[in-house]
């Protein structure tokens, strides 16, 4: 009972630590001020109307039409009916962001190193090495959030995982149904799915073991106990996944019907998104380095090397204003790697780098095994194109792998393997059951490796060239005698960051040797190790994520400022839709303010982007008008902007005389190239093949009027004197959407590849539309039950563990 109190207390003062440890990193949080974080700003301006009607109302609308012509709000923070795992992660993550993320990725890796059993000071170096990895930080500095959400309860995922095939089955099976369901809510599956490619590693390695030790019977009693356990952390969080596998149909993440690109030619991919998007951000062989010298390959494109640039120097003595020569240089654009474009390093550590090949040598067994192997599976996956015939064969035949871009990104499981298997090598060095001598010869290997990685990088300088992907347009910028500056800074940083890691291992290695030489006791190796970890990656981290990045709250609250533009389109008080050629597919500034056929999202709805593809990047601007896009922001000669009035957009609804048979979705998104939109609408019969009137009459007096909108409820008027089709310039969204017939429930089809159709009888007639998602009413009762079923476990696991405690106190 004592050893569970102390060890209690030991867990508590952790606790206070990292929480002191977060705050201090991120201290402006304290000020009460915000990070400024791009991407949160885009799905500020993407959730708008969202949140304005959740504030107006307190009900949810899972749909906007604030962006790209209409979408469901599955994936732009909707809340759901009995999603009791996502109060328990506000809970867990009580401190101000981006401090709550940052003290989960420590509190995660504690856990999971508590769970291999490793003393709490390793635990808390580790956690400490995990949390302040580059890239760890830069995901919170850019708006990462659910991408850092998921990768800080991974960790503990993984530590549930250990325990059940240490054959604590009852805290096993509970520990990983949590972090499932709390890993499946922080809304990131990507990361999820590339942890499940290293737990079929690990998988593997434990089967393997299974076999030479004569426990298959174990292996699989395990692996039963965690098929269930994940099952049940997946359910709490079935609404989320259901609405969210629903969307991806409909998005560019689903399969498209479309077998043609837009210039004729065969379409190479129709299952998921395309090779070249999904390889667009490859890392590169040679930049692989980087994770063991930060500034390898110039660091961002963003590098703030001040008065110690040489393009600094260069500047200033061609009579630059030194204030000039500084802005410049606050800004460099040092990356020349393969990718497009980097914020950051992927930097892991020189010092745990160190420690990880340490304990290539040190560690044994399985654990070693399926770490190592981790490490090269996210390493050799991240280079992508590449490494062309791997990438190419996970395409495709892996399944749903297709469905995820940024190869780069599975990274993130490296950045897991690479500090657990450092901080198991440094249990070994203070096991004394392993002789000293043994340690020392791994510790002269290990050094004379990443030592020796670090002196060849210096010594091999001169095969590179320094030139980056962007250098031809930074040249026509800039010129090239700025640009030669610029290269001349990159070889610079090459060398000085080098040199770095150098002294950061030739420290570490000192450190241990000490240790094993009897000249420092072990806590005070570990704090030596710690403090040196610490300076080693916070002092990377610092370079691109530090107080600078943080502003005033409202400013976040508030990211778009009201011009005048907005303002004159404001004084139309009518529904309809704005676009911004400048802003296109990729901003949520207009979604801010208006009705945008645009927007900012990394699941697009893919009806709306093949018909800018296909249509309204050939300037026709008839699908435009179909869109009810009334104002078109444009510029004048001296380059002012302004809203240049639609005067031929369609409005809400309006009367069709003809319906245009086709076959399939080319035929019909060809269709649209000549169709009076006004007039006419095209339909696919195969997909509605109960549509048998195709001609209707004319009649100039039919009215037809959008009465009353809602994102989630829109209320027409019509008066026709013969029966009518109606084309709405709303998405077409096959789950979800109902029309009524002055309350009647009645079918309504898609047209014009994109847009919603309805046949209007005679008369004077309400007609609406009610989006009301059969998705969220199934979903929610699996999650309740689910969350109830698992409540009831803990309960069990609480009432089970006091019981057995006290009957070996009683013994």
């Amino acid at each position: 009972m004592k050893t569970n109190v102390k060890a209690l207390f030991v867990h508590f003062f952790v606790f206070v630590f990292f929480l002191i440890t977060a705050l201090a990193y991120f201290h402006p949080v304290l000020q009460g001020k915000v990070i400024s974080q791009s991407d949160i700003v885009q799905y500020t301006g993407m959730a708008k109307e969202q949140n304005d009607f959740r504030k107006r109302t307190g009900e949810e609308p899972y749909w906007t039409n604030g962006a790209f012509g209409g979408m469901p709000t599955y994936q732009l923070g909707a809340n759901y009916p009995h999603n009791y795992v996502k109060k328990l992660d506000k809970i867990i993550r009580f401190l101000p962001r981006p401090a709550d993320y940052l003290f989960l990725y420590f509190i995660g890796f504690y856990i999971l190193l508590c769970c291999l059993k490793v003393d709490y000071r390793l635990a808390v170096l580790g956690a400490l090495a995990f949390g302040f990895s580059t890239y760890m930080i830069i995901i919170l500095g850019v708006g990462h959030n659910a991408k850092a959400h998921a990768l800080g309860y991974l960790p503990i995922l993984l530590g549930g995982i250990i325990l059940v095939f240490r054959k604590r089955y009852l805290w096993g099976f509970l520990l990983t149904a949590v972090a499932m369901a709390l890993e499946v809510s922080a809304n990131h599956y990507q990361m999820t799915y590339y942890f499940m490619l290293l737990v079929l590693i690990l998988g593997v390695a434990y089967f393997v073991d299974a076999i030479l030790k004569r426990k298959l019977k174990h292996f699989f009693i395990s692996v039963g106990i965690l098929i269930l356990a994940v099952a049940l952390g997946i359910t709490t969080n079935a609404t989320g996944l259901m609405a969210t596998k629903e969307y991806a149909d409909w998005s560019t993440r689903g399969k498209t019907q479309l077998t043609l690109d837009p210039d004729g030619s065969p379409k190479e991919n129709t299952g998921g998104l395309s090779k070249d998007y999904i390889t667009a951000y490859s890392y590169g062989k040679a930049e692989s380095f980087n994770l063991f010298v930060p500034r390898l390959f110039g660091g961002s494109n963003n590098e703030d090397l001040g008065e110690n640039a040489k393009t600094y120097d260069y500047l200033t003595e061609q009579g630059l204003p030194r204030t000039r020569a500084l802005e410049f240089t606050s800004g460099l654009p040092l990356y020349w790697g393969d990718q497009p474009g980097v914020s950051a390093p992927a930097y892991i550590g020189a010092i745990i780098f160190f420690l990880f090949v340490l304990g290539l040598f040190l560690v044994k067994g399985k654990l070693k095994w399926w770490l190592l192997g981790g490490t090269l599976m996210s390493l050799v996956l991240s280079w992508g194109k590449n490494f062309g015939l791997l990438t190419d064969f996970m395409i495709d035949y892996f399944p749903f792998y297709d469905k995820f871009r940024a190869v780069s990104s599975i990274q993130v499981i490296l950045e897991l393997c690479v500090p657990l298997l450092a901080v198991l090598a440094l249990r070994e060095v203070f096991k004394p059951s392993i002789e000293t001598k043994k340690k020392i010869h791994a510790l002269k290997f290990s050094f004379f490796i990443a030592g020796g990685l670090a002196i060849a990088l210096l010594l091999f300088k001169g095969t590179f060239d320094f030139t980056g992907l962007s250098d031809g347009t930074y040249t026509r910028y800039f010129g090239e005698e700025v640009m030669t500056m610029i290269q001349l800074d990159r070889e610079a940083v090459y060398i000085n960051d080098s040199l770095r890691s150098l002294v950061y291992v030739l420290l570490a290695a000192l450190v241990i040797w000490l240790f094993l030489k009897g000249r420092m006791k072990q806590n005070l190796t570990i704090v030596a190790l710690g403090l040196l970890v610490l300076f080693d990656l916070a002092g990377v981290a610092t370079r691109y994520v530090n107080e600078d990045d943080f502003v005033r709250k409202r400013t976040m609250l508030e990211p778009f400022q009201e011009t005048a533009l907005d303002k004159q389109i404001l004084e139309d008080e009518t529904v309809y839709r704005v676009y911004d050629p400048s802003e296109g597919l990729n901003g949520a500034r207009t979604s801010y303010f208006h009705q945008s056929v645009g927007g900012y999202h990394a699941a697009k709805p893919a009806g709306l982007m093949e018909l800018f593809d296909y249509q309204v990047y050939k300037n026709n601007t008839r699908v435009l008008d179909m869109l009810n896009v009334k104002y078109i922001v444009q510029q004048d000669q001296e380059g002012k902007r302004y809203p240049a009035l639609n005067p031929n957009a369609n409005g809400n609804a309006w009367f069709v005389e003809q319906l245009q048979k086709v076959q399939t979705a080319d035929e019909e998104i060809r269709a649209l190239d000549s169709l009076d939109v006004k007039t006419m609408a095209v339909v696919n019969t195969r997909a509605f093949p109960n549509i048998s009137r195709f001609a209707f009459r004319k009649d100039s007096t039919a009215l037809i009027a959008l009465k009353e909108y809602l994102p989630n409820h829109l209320t027409y008027v019509s008066s026709n004197a013969h029966d009518r089709l109606a084309v709405f310039s709303e998405m077409y969204y096959p789950q979800g959407w109902n029309a009524y017939v002055d309350g009647k429930l009645t079918p309504h089809f898609k047209v014009n590849y994109v847009l919603r159709a309805l046949q209007v009888p005679a008369g004077d007639h309400t007609l609406e539309f009610k989006f009301e998602p059969e998705v969220v009413e199934r979903g929610s009762k699996i999650a309740l039950g689910s969350s109830i079923a698992l409540g009831a476990l803990i309960l069990f696991g609480l009432v089970f563990s006091f019981w057995r405690g006290r009957r070996k106190e009683d013994a």
